[in-house]
């Protein structure tokens, strides 16, 4: 196989590897590409790569994604296989045999590789709404903002961050992994999903406990349960952030407006009296909202920029709304 050869392949499977343990819609996988290279070879190891890469990962072994999921895919696997082929390969109709066996949970598990190698593995609800909540899966704008953080480490570097309705825990945890904070502090409302993000961060390799002698290297991370309407000056200056972010947390008027008060009463918060620094990513799937949150942020005297956009290249993005990423002044 010519070195071109090789390494479109190795893009593909990578393309694969990504998008699957991530879970994402299956229409979003490469399938043509697929199809094109298994009519061109009737050799069966780029398939045998493939089943390694996706539901025989050691990802998977160890964090089993949605059962239902992984049958899905492979159905879609054995039919482009068969479409191509005429013998059978035994491995996928055995990998097959093995997820409808297995009973299918309301929790599975989603991954999303760095680019050290390293993964953030989340626990998270089969369901987009769950326990009255949208909290409990990762959304594109948490994907988005946790790529430009990787991209930007400087902002987060041996400072403190304070992360607003956390959600699952993936923006955190890919900072925390990738960015060398000194602490960070996730926060949500909710308790299912505050139940949920201290799952995830224990099962990504961090501690909770005060005791940080065992990983030095790591931030020390807390998580706080932070009513944004209620939330006290004494509480807010105990977090004493160099730097706040929010994801994905624009969704309605009641939310904007009580964000917009929280960030007020955090830019007195620090011991200094500096202000931090604020990012807020959001999906633009209704102008009317990013429009009512800058609206806002001007009666409150907050100024904003928007920060410059990046190629979405790291993940395996599912929704295709623009994304932004706004830098607040306090």
């Amino acid at each position: 196989m010519a070195p071109a050869e090789i390494a479109e392949s190795e893009l593909l499977l990578q393309t694969f590897e990504r998008r699957f343990l991530a879970a994402r819609v299956l229409r979003s996988f490469p399938w043509q590409s697929l199809e094109e290279k298994l009519k061109a070879s009737s050799d069966s190891k780029l398939l045998l790569h493939l089943l390694q890469k996706t539901a025989r990962h050691p990802l998977c072994a160890r964090y089993p994604p949605s059962s239902s999921y992984v049958r899905r895919f492979l159905s879609e696997l054995i039919r482009k296989h068969e479409a191509a082929h005429t013998e059978p390969l035994d491995e996928l109709y055995e990998a097959l045999a093995e997820v409808l066996a297995t009973d299918e949970s309301a929790q599975c598990h989603r991954s999303y590789l760095l680019p050290s190698g390293d993964a953030v593995t989340l626990r998270e609800s089969t369901a987009i709404i769950a326990h009255g909540t949208t909290g409990l899966v990762t959304w594109d704008a948490a994907l988005y903002l946790a790529e430009w953080a990787m991209q930007n480490p400087a902002t987060f570097t041996h400072r403190t961050v304070l992360e607003l309705g956390s959600g699952a825990g993936l923006t955190g945890l890919a900072i925390c992994k990738a960015c060398q904070p000194r602490a960070y502090i996730f926060s949500d409302g909710h308790s299912h999903v505050l139940e949920q993000l201290r799952q995830n961060i224990i099962l990504n390799g961090f501690s909770l406990e005060l005791d940080v002698t065992i990983e030095p290297e790591h931030p020390t991370v807390t998580v706080a349960q932070l009513d944004w309407d209620t939330g006290t000056g004494p509480q807010l200056s105990a977090f004493q952030p160099d730097v706040v972010i929010a994801a994905d947390v624009l969704y309605c008027p009641d939310a904007i407006l009580s964000l917009v008060g929280l960030l007020k009463r955090l830019s007195g918060c620090r011991k200094d009296q500096r202000p931090p620094d604020v990012y807020v990513a959001s999906t633009i799937r209704n102008p009317e909202t990013p429009q009512l949150f800058t609206a806002q942020l001007g009666q409150a005297g907050i100024s904003w920029e928007a920060v410059p956009p990046h190629d979405r290249t790291l993940f395996a993005y599912e929704e295709h709304w623009e994304v932004v990423v706004l830098k607040l002044t306090l």
